[in-house]
């Protein structure tokens, strides 16, 4: 079983603790945002209407797909350039995102395909309903991909993407953010999220991020600069690492109601 779902039958916490057992750890519904919450608008007709029902997993949601190294290409976990027509590459301040893809008990996954988009420097996607008019850079494309190693690391070169307004509310804006797919061995074994900047006033005025109950869920979700790491003249390097669950679990937009 991949460590995305059960845990072995003892394993040592962080903390030192042996757990004995082989379910699944508890879900703490508190810690992610109410499916339903009036200020982020578009819950509104997303959220459940009734109770959930659970199903039980069938083959096809248990198996497949593998990926392997020789399905990516040699650009894709650069979106300075996996998409330029120009040697220069993008336009936007450079910086790496790095960090690793954990379980519950702080061990990394292996070769689980990690993949992002992003706006451009100027705060516009690639995508042809998008509404904001700041321009669009020729040379990006705003998407990547890379699988973990052995250890569960990962790391993407990219440009710091920009902030944005959005039809919630009359000045309501998104701040600068990355978006994260995690992807396990199986079609069931997907879970996404965003990455927030250290630092950017604006986390603090979203109404998406409003909708986390605690302090501590936010900062799940805000990667770390690391100027031990920033490559000098060229690149400010950012941690983020991803908990798959637990009592430190990343919040997950696709799993509003907890692993």
């Amino acid at each position: 079983m991949s460590t995305f779902g059960r845990k072995p039958p003892v394993t040592q916490t962080p903390g030192g603790q042996d757990r004995a057992g082989g379910g699944l750890y508890a879900r703490d519904r508190a810690w992610h945002p109410a499916p339903l919450t009036p200020p982020y608008k578009t819950s509104v007709a997303r959220s459940p209407m009734r109770a959930p029902i659970s199903f039980p997993t069938t083959l096809s949601e248990e198996t497949g797909p593998v990926f392997t190294h020789d399905m990516l290409g040699q650009l894709d976990a650069d979106l300075i350039h996996n998409y330029a027509k120009s040697p220069d590459g993008a336009i936007g301040p450079r910086i790496v995102v790095q960090g690793r893809v954990l379980d519950q008990d702080g061990r990394g996954v292996p070769h689980a395909l990690v993949e992002v988009w992003q706006a451009n420097a100027g705060g516009r996607y690639r995508h042809k309903k998008e509404g904001y008019l700041a321009p669009l850079d020729p040379d990006f494309g705003g998407c990547g991909r890379c699988l973990t190693d052995e250890f569960g690391n990962y790391e993407f070169r990219t440009i710091q993407p920009g902030p944005y307004p959005w039809p919630n509310g009359p000045n309501d804006w998104r701040p600068a953010h990355i978006h994260f797919s995690v992807f396990g061995q199986s079609w069931g074994q997907r879970l996404i999220t965003q990455m927030y900047f250290d630092g950017d006033p604006m986390i603090w005025h979203c109404p998406i991020v409003g909708t986390i109950p605690s302090r501590e869920g936010i900062e799940s979700l805000v990667a770390r600069l690391d100027m031990e790491a920033t490559i000098p003249m060229d690149a400010r390097v950012y941690r983020f690492d991803i908990v798959l669950r637990g009592r430190r679990q990343t919040l997950f937009e696709n799993r509003m109601e907890g692993l």
